[in-house]
């Protein structure tokens, strides 16, 4: 008995194999064919695939000098005061029940 069970999975592997690469070959084909159940406001492929982003390159150097250690000050106590504002206006997070 052990030989026929044997037998008859060796079987239907072949079968679903057999059956498995035609399929595969329709892929291009089928990539091809429109979504179903996408909407109607959908955007089309685009033609070219897009391509990976440049992370691995340089940005080009500043034309403009860094801020002024005076500026900076100033912009830092504009910030804090902008923030002191917005901690009286909006009351603090309520305690965990």
């Amino acid at each position: 008995m052990g030989g026929r069970s044997g037998r008859a999975a060796t079987a239907a592997a072949l079968l679903a194999l057999a059956l498995g690469l035609p399929l595969g070959g329709c892929a291009s084909t089928i990539a091809d064919l429109p979504m179903v159940g996408t909407p109607a406001g959908a955007p089309a492929r685009p033609a070219e695939v897009g391509t990976y982003l440049p992370v691995h390159d340089l940005p080009t150097s500043r034309e403009g000098t860094a801020m002024a250690p005076a500026d900076q000050a100033k912009m830092q106590a504009e910030l804090t005061a902008a923030r002191d504002r917005q901690a009286v206006v909006l009351p603090a997070k309520p305690a965990a029940k």
